[in-house]
């Protein structure tokens, strides 16, 4: 075999779930490799598509994914969303073809390994035939840690001979880490001497749902999570949704009540605490992580615990001593039970003749939507719409892209999520700028015939700028009315417009159906102002 067809097979029988990709003359030969290895592969319409698509599908199935792109340009093309999967630590592997060591003067040449260090993926290479099988089962073992991996393909090595390797070595998934045991006992002081405890969950908790319950009801602790983690307490009476820019007013008075937060697998960046406005004065916060360097890395924290969130928990509870009632008074469970949801919220309906409000749109998807769903989220002024109303029913129910906060990655997050949980209906919930950006990929979803749900929440425009600078010249942000109805169909979607709650009848007929394609959303949504959770990402430029 050449050394192409071997890395196809080695990552095949590695296990890896799914690739995705477009195919150039650099990468022909591996992804083949990988097909015939029995690893699906979904052809995008741009290799920016495919890097997120690649990137949902691993967060939403706990397998690694495959990216597969042409030299150079291909590699470009696809930078935005792999730059997105590094920052969000996704397990990713990416198979870039390179340019031949003499090919000096060829168009394709860049510098791959030193762009791919840049934006913080691993940068690897297959060095020779000789080294093929160790440099891919490296890359493999690599991103398995939750890295994103770059194996440079040179097309000179690619094509050479190699010898079949035989049966590939397994690689062993490395232990839980466990914490040390003084860290244990500062942690379940600190508990145990805490009123009022919240524990916030992010996306390192989201395989430690039980252990973490558990030691909150021992230890009288609130539950929520940061957003990527959205859903992870879903059905637990404690729970308060999201902490940060999306939490409700009920969750941040908690929040800010608290004499002890904890993040277990858990940033606590500027995002997730409101640039630390949701950490009260007098609060004791403790961080747990495996990562080093991601303990206090953006704000300081009188504890901090290197360990796997499941093996933590389970040890600071056996180290309580007995349970207490803390912050779960009766008072908080009724005040969770009657405003624990933003739907519950009161406020001055909008919609009129400039269309729908945003609420109004959102609260009535979730009422006719199916339960089972996977919500994804681009980025815009409209965001917070869905990531709060749309009810999720668990952490593998919302996927957010949104490390790297480009817009245009929703889409092709909901096709990534829809291959990895196809027992659910996905819903992408794209503003109007995102959506007509990643339009591309319209047809990627038509032509997989996925039975998903596209809404576009149309504003006319980017609103993120003509909201959030009232004062300048908006001709380059506003543009006029789209039928992104039409457009939709013109790819084969089945699609509705939306400007007054009545024509949401339309979204009912659809999940009543066949569903036999695609339906498009095309929400028409009145102005909202400025959304409040907007107001706070500029404060972080």
């Amino acid at each position: 075999m050449i050394v192409a067809e071997l890395v196809g097979r080695v990552l095949g029988e590695l296990g890896v779930g799914h690739a995705f990709g477009v195919v150039g003359s650099g990468n022909f030969h591996v992804t083949n490799a990988l097909r015939a290895a029995g690893v699906e592969f979904t052809a995008a319409r741009h290799e920016g598509g495919a890097a997120t698509m690649a990137d949902a599908f691993a967060r939403m199935s706990g397998r690694p994914a495959v990216l597969s792109v042409h030299q150079g340009c291909g590699l470009t093309n696809a930078l935005t969303g792999i730059t997105e999967a590094a920052k969000s630590r996704t397990p990713l592997i990416v198979l870039a073809a390179d340019t031949a060591g003499a090919a000096v003067r060829s168009n394709f040449r860049i510098d791959q390994d030193a762009l791919v260090t840049a934006i913080g993926a691993v940068a690897e290479r297959v060095h020779s035939p000789g080294s093929a099988l160790a440099d891919t089962v490296r890359a493999y073992r690599t991103a398995v840690q939750r890295r994103t991996v770059v194996l440079n393909l040179p097309l000179d090595v690619q094509a050479e001979k190699t010898a079949d390797p035989g049966a590939v070595p397994a690689v062993a998934q490395l232990p839980a880490s466990r914490p040390a045991a003084a860290a244990v006992a500062a942690l379940a002081e600190l508990i145990a001497g805490a009123r009022r405890p919240v524990f916030i969950a992010g996306r390192g908790a989201r395989a430690a749902r039980d252990e973490l319950c558990a030691l909150a009801a021992a230890s009288g602790a609130l539950l929520a999570t940061s957003a990527v983690a959205s859903g992870l307490f879903r059905g637990d009476e404690w729970s308060l949704g999201i902490s940060g820019g999306f939490a409700t007013p009920l969750a941040a008075e908690l929040i800010c009540g608290a004499d002890l937060v904890v993040g277990w697998g858990c940033a606590l960046n500027m995002w997730t605490t409101r640039h630390g406005a949701l950490i009260g004065p007098d609060a004791r916060v403790v961080q747990v992580d495996v990562e080093p360097d991601a303990i206090g890395a953006h704000r300081p924290v009188d504890l901090g615990v290197l360990g796997d969130v499941a093996a933590t928990a389970v040890e600071v509870h056996a180290a309580l001593p007995g349970t207490r009632a803390g912050y779960r008074t009766d008072e908080v469970r009724a005040a969770i039970a009657a405003r624990g949801r933003w739907r519950d919220e009161p406020y001055e309906d909008l919609t009129g003749a400039a269309g729908i409000d945003p609420r109004t749109l959102s609260i009535g998807l979730d009422d006719v939507l199916p339960a089972e769903r996977v919500v994804t989220v681009d980025s815009g002024n409209f965001m917070g719409y869905p990531s709060a109303y749309l009810a999720v029913p668990d952490e593998f129910g919302y996927c957010l892209t949104q490390g790297f906060q480009s817009i245009g990655l929703g889409l092709a997050t909901a096709v990534g999520a829809a291959l990895a949980r196809p027992d659910r209906l996905t819903v992408a919930a794209l503003g109007d700028g995102g959506a007509l950006m990643s339009a591309a990929e319209l047809e990627t979803v038509a032509r997989l015939q996925i039975p998903m749900v596209v809404v576009v929440y149309d504003d006319r425009g980017y609103g993120a700028e003509f909201h959030h600078f009232p004062d300048a010249d908006h001709g380059c942000v506003r543009f006029p009315e789209t039928d992104i109805a039409a457009i939709g169909r013109g790819f084969g979607f089945e699609a509705v417009t939306v400007r007054a709650p009545a024509d949401l009848a339309g979204v009912a007929d659809w999940v009543a159906g066949p569903r036999s394609a695609p339906l498009l959303v095309d929400a028409k949504i009145a102005s909202d102002g400025g959304s409040w959770w907007l107001a706070e990402a500029f404060r972080g430029h």
